[in-house]
């Protein structure tokens, strides 16, 4: 069922075309992984839990911060109805962003916030955020991926495929979700526990 459910969302074509742009750009081996939608919880200082910076758009904010309120006790009503009958649960949502005030995680996840087809590719010393669009429609419609933010060499965040993040030398770190179990299998071809990567020819 999630297979023909992650074949809905993510077409063949999609990750192919990823990986002949970024094979072409860096002339090295990748691995291309499409990425969970970018709904994610942050924890650095001067940003809120979803992403946004601390300060900025006061009259927008103190709108927003009256619907969330009622939204809150809505939900939080829900929860409590839910956790009675399961034996309770967690309510807090572990953070895939952290690091401390202005974390270089930072300028790559303002970015891939805002896509709609997102990708990790990594190569033996470079990784990219890459965009391609809805990845749910016909591949030879869609527009030519797009490179949102890379990093070469030293510059290049450190990658666990065991632990599914991207640490950069600062500390910060982006914990990554993939879209559903197709793309665990397809990293399982290249990820040896725990941290063989056997990149592709």
């Amino acid at each position: 069922m999630e297979s023909a459910k992650d074949a809905a969302l993510v077409r063949p074509g999609f990750r192919e075309r990823v990986e002949a742009v970024m094979r072409e750009h860096w002339r090295e081996p990748v691995i291309v992984l499409r990425l969970g939608d970018p709904d994610l919880r942050f924890a650095v200082p001067g940003r809120r839990p979803d992403g946004t910076v601390e300060g900025s758009r006061p009259v927008l904010r103190a709108f927003g911060n009256v619907v969330r309120g009622i939204a809150a006790a809505v939900g939080y009503v829900a929860y409590l109805a839910s956790a009675a009958g399961s034996g309770g649960g967690k309510a807090e949502r572990e953070a895939q962003v952290t690091g401390p005030a202005d974390a270089q995680v930072l300028e790559p996840l303002d970015r891939l916030r805002r896509a709609k087809g997102p990708w990790l590719v990594c190569s033996p010393t470079s990784v990219a955020l890459v965009e391609t669009g809805p990845t749910y429609g016909d591949p030879a419609d869609a527009p030519e991926p797009r490179v949102l933010w890379e990093a070469r060499g030293a510059g290049a965040p450190e990658v666990s495929f065991r632990k599914r993040t991207l640490t950069w030398p600062d500390g910060s770190r982006f914990k990554f979700p993939l879209q559903g179990r197709t793309e665990e299998r397809h990293l399982r071809q290249f990820h040896e526990y725990p941290d063989v990567v056997h990149w592709p020819v």
